[in-house]
């Protein structure tokens, strides 16, 4: 995929913003219900990106020779934005304030990811795991094994283990410090729709965010080398618990043999009836009751990277999340370039003043962020991104502005062997 370098000065100003923090919403839609008993978006929504995406419905511009949007599409929200330059092809309640499932972990590996580094080890105990929600989705933490924290990412990611995600954060300070920081970071992004009460995206009362806020994690954390690499992984080894041998020469000795984990992102993997997409490259799904299906994909077609996300579709249909993303990747490689943007991903606060700090933390850096690929231990399709040293050092000297270019390196896909 080609890329261009430059990244214009302009006097480009923050469009509109109709929240200036964030707004603590309940969990449940504020809009009531439609005829046929299905919750309704509210009348008027955020305006962070554009007046369009704060208005109920379904926003699109078709210039001649666009493809119409899809006809199966059933979700209460969903956007499809250009990765790179930010812009929204098109939208559909993209501000609707509703439960996250655990698409909300783009968030917390995007705040605590950079903290600790891969190789750094962590022997679990009892407290590290309290307060996991009743019917989690794990990954196997054990109390009392060491796992490194490359272990407890490929948990978090691949099996979205929430257990994981509880011992990441107790080395972060605990939960409580967690919501605090990933809030911080939420409104960093200015992802205003969000409210944060669990690190997981476990179903909590007045823990929201939007399929807007969800394509600002997204886009963000791939700028992180480890977030990339993880977020791409299919299939993994994970520790298993220590055991004593019983039988053989080694018997009273002690064991600790791996297991394989795979990514539930069935565009990623397939599976169950599903086909890998072409050219996907992660992100995140999620699944919660009061939450349904959440996903958000990012995938790479003659070099034009595209960010989808879906909440909550309704259909009906065999893994509705992925089919709909699919077809929303679809429409959206076809439309690029003939359609009119309906709005844009927002520059994070600090890149939008030219003072500095607009990569995001873990972004700039040089060598460290400029490839990608699998260490050994990950096994199945993975994903390389490579940004040029001149492309991240105008982005860490804060020359990154709205509705200019954010590149996102090249994706290139490994399948499995």
């Amino acid at each position: 995929m080609s890329k261009k370098t430059a990244v214009l000065l302009a006097t480009a100003t923050l469009l509109s913003l109709s929240t200036a923090a964030p707004a603590f919403a309940d969990d449940k839609p504020g809009g009531g219900a439609d005829e046929t008993g299905k919750p309704k978006p509210p009348a008027s929504m955020s305006t962070v990106g554009g007046a369009r995406l704060g208005k109920p419905g379904t926003q699109v511009d078709l210039r001649g020779g666009a493809p119409v949007l899809p006809k199966k599409l059933s979700a209460r929200s969903w956007m499809v934005s250009d990765a790179e330059t930010g812009e929204v092809l098109a939208a559909h309640n993209p501000h609707w304030r509703l439960a996250p499932a655990s698409t909300l972990k783009m968030l917390f590996a995007d705040t605590v990811l950079p903290k600790f580094p891969k190789t750094q080890k962590h022997k679990v105990e009892l407290k590290d795991m309290e307060g996991i929600g009743a019917g989690s989705s794990l990954v196997g933490v054990k109390e009392n094994e060491t796992y490194s924290v490359h272990d407890l990412w490929l948990g978090v990611f691949l099996r979205s283990g929430n257990d994981a995600v509880h011992v990441l954060s107790s080395m972060n300070g605990g939960v409580a410090q967690t919501v605090k920081d990933m809030q911080a970071h939420a409104e960093e992004l200015q992802a205003l729709d969000t409210n944060v009460v669990t690190p997981d995206g476990y179903d909590e009362k007045g823990q929201v965010s939007s399929a807007y806020d969800l394509t600002l994690f997204a886009r963000s954390g791939l700028q992180k080398k480890d977030f990339r690499e993880y977020c791409s992984t299919a299939t993994a080894k994970f520790p298993g618990q220590t055991e004593k041998i019983k039988k053989g020469k080694n018997k009273g000795k002690t064991k600790r043999d791996p297991f394989e984990i795979q990514n539930t992102n069935r565009l990623l993997t397939g599976d169950l009836g599903m086909e890998p997409y072409k050219g996907i490259a992660g992100v995140k799904n999620g699944s919660t009751t009061n939450a349904g299906n959440t996903f958000t994909g990012v995938a790479e077609r003659d070099g034009k990277v595209l960010l989808v996300t879906v909440m909550n579709p309704d259909s009906g249909e065999d893994h509705a999340v992925y089919r709909e993303t699919a077809r929303l990747l679809d429409w959206g490689f076809a439309a690029s370039g003939k359609v009119k943007p309906v709005g844009e991903l927002v520059a994070p606060k600090g890149a939008s003043t030219g003072s500095g700090k607009g990569a995001p933390k873990g972004q700039a850096g040089g060598a460290e962020n400029a490839a990608s690929s699998s260490d050994g231990k990950s096994g199945g399709m993975g994903v390389a991104l490579g940004v040029t040293a001149g492309v991240l050092a105008l982005i860490a000297g804060g020359l990154f502005l709205l509705n200019r270019r954010w590149p996102l390196p090249d994706l290139v896909r490994r399948r499995r062997s």
